[in-house]
């Protein structure tokens, strides 16, 4: 099979669509060997802050010098994207022979009665074959959704598990309440394994930190140095702000094992300071189980993060910023760092989100902040009614616009812009991705050009 076959292939098993239950990725991953169970896993789940949390991680391994690997979902701009060692993505080529090899293992399991696997099953099974014949020393790996039910559970001990937070999301496949999402998301705690939250929801806290009683895992909370708690943690991790510029911010982490002074991130936004807290923390769970990573490590680590379309600044005049702010607690965030950043300076926003999101609360959030509004839709068949944004939009704001094609969106925004103003790209990924790749090409080409 040739890449583009490949994709073809995986794009067609997305007709199998969300088929939850670990029945077919464990049957699937037997016929391979069961490759995950060599690996030495680090497991984050969570609502928001996964791929931050991991690229922080890994970025400190690799400091170390561990040949580390990482799986996420969904990809910006390219499937390969997905797989990367050392921030090097898997070869198209490379997809290309991994699915080949699986195809007729899924043909097999189809002939002998299993159901079919979903393209994201597909995806992990084929992470965890790549990453263990390159023979990683670490693999840090993102839940796809929820936790309990993705095709990542099938790990069954990973050295720690990690739940960076819980908020409403997903709510159809997850549950109605922060505590049913929650316990949803506890899922990936496993016997005895660590497992590490900066969530500080007090109902999604008793949830996560009952099922690490029940299951004897020793629980970690990741706090602000000022924020009070009552609950019983085995340990904590504080951390606090020092200063703050759009080239990132230096804080400082302070945990059992000591403190670690004037960290620097390049990664903008408060709401990454609790993100980078928790890769100490797991930096810290590692060293005590006897892997050498050392002070040094983690500062050159946390100092080279880099994890695009997070409050991602493209300078100009107007200046771009593109934020993943694909849900409401997202849209809070992305809301604080405006008022940090760009206090008194107006606001463009061009807002694209899927149907399943809770698209009014975000919009009344973000809209009231920006002087103009522009509406737009994501490639993606979930996109359903979004033009009701625009509608929700008129209730805050006088100037808004419905586009429905993502480049003529960008575009609008650009030219409405006031050079003093910022344009702020943000929704979801689907249509990040695209308004991204359109602003890298007016980097290289010029604005004119790109207009």
């Amino acid at each position: 099979m040739e890449y583009e076959e490949a994709m073809e292939y995986l794009q067609n098993l997305t007709k199998f669509g969300f088929n939850f239950g670990l029945g077919r990725i464990r049957e699937l991953l037997r016929r391979l060997g069961n490759p995950h169970l060599s690996l030495r896993v680090i497991h984050i789940g969570g609502t928001n802050g996964k791929g931050s949390t991991l690229a922080m991680v890994a970025s400190i391994l690799r400091a170390a010098g561990y040949k580390t690997g990482t799986f996420t979902s969904p990809h910006l701009h390219s499937y390969t994207e997905r797989y990367i060692i050392n921030g090097r993505p898997i070869s198209r080529r490379r997809v290309a022979q991994l699915i080949t090899g699986l195809r007729p293992h899924l043909d097999g399991m189809v002939a002998e009665g299993f159901e079919h696997p979903t393209e994201f099953e597909v995806g992990t099974a084929l992470a965890f074959q790549y990453f263990f014949e390159e023979q990683v020393d670490f693999l840090v790996l993102e839940v796809g959704l929820g936790g309990a039910i993705d095709s990542t559970n099938v790990v069954e001990r990973p050295l720690v598990s990690v739940i960076t937070n819980v908020a409403m999301d997903h709510m159809d496949y997850l549950g109605r309440t922060v505590r049913e999402i929650a316990a949803v998301k506890a899922g990936i705690i496993k016997g005895g394994v660590p497992v590490i939250t900066a969530a500080d929801d007090p109902e999604a806290l008793a949830v996560i930190g009952e099922v690490a009683r029940e299951k004897q895992a020793p629980f970690i909370g990741v706090l602000d140095a000022g924020q009070k708690t009552v609950f019983p943690f085995d340990r904590q991790v504080r951390y606090q702000l020092n200063d703050f510029s759009l080239a990132g911010q230096h804080l400082t982490v302070r945990s059992r094992q000591g403190s670690y002074e004037n960290l620097f991130l390049p990664l903008p936004g408060r709401h990454q300071l609790a993100n980078a807290a928790t890769a100490v923390a797991v930096t810290e769970v590692l060293i005590e189980k006897g892997y050498g990573i050392s002070r040094e490590a983690v500062y050159r680590g946390m100092a080279n993060t880099f994890w695009p379309a997070r409050l991602e600044i493209f300078p100009g005049e107007p200046l771009v910023v593109i934020d993943g702010a694909h849900n409401y607690a997202g849209a809070k965030s992305l809301r604080r760092a405006w008022d940090d950043y760009f206090p008194g300076r107006g606001i463009i926003l061009v807002l694209g989100m899927l149907g399943d999101k809770e698209r009014a609360r975000v919009v009344q959030e973000l809209a009231p902040r920006a002087r103009a509004v522009v509406v737009t839709k994501p490639a993606s068949p979930r996109a359903q009614d979004w033009q009701s944004m625009a509608a929700e939009a008129r209730r805050h704001v006088r100037e808004v616009y419905a586009i429905e094609a993502i480049r003529e969106a960008v575009v609008k925004a650009l030219r409405i812009a006031r050079r003093e103003e910022v344009v702020c790209i943000t929704g979801s990924l689907y249509m990040v991705a695209e308004a991204r790749e359109m602003l890298l090409n007016r980097l290289d080409r010029g604005i004119e050009d790109a207009l």
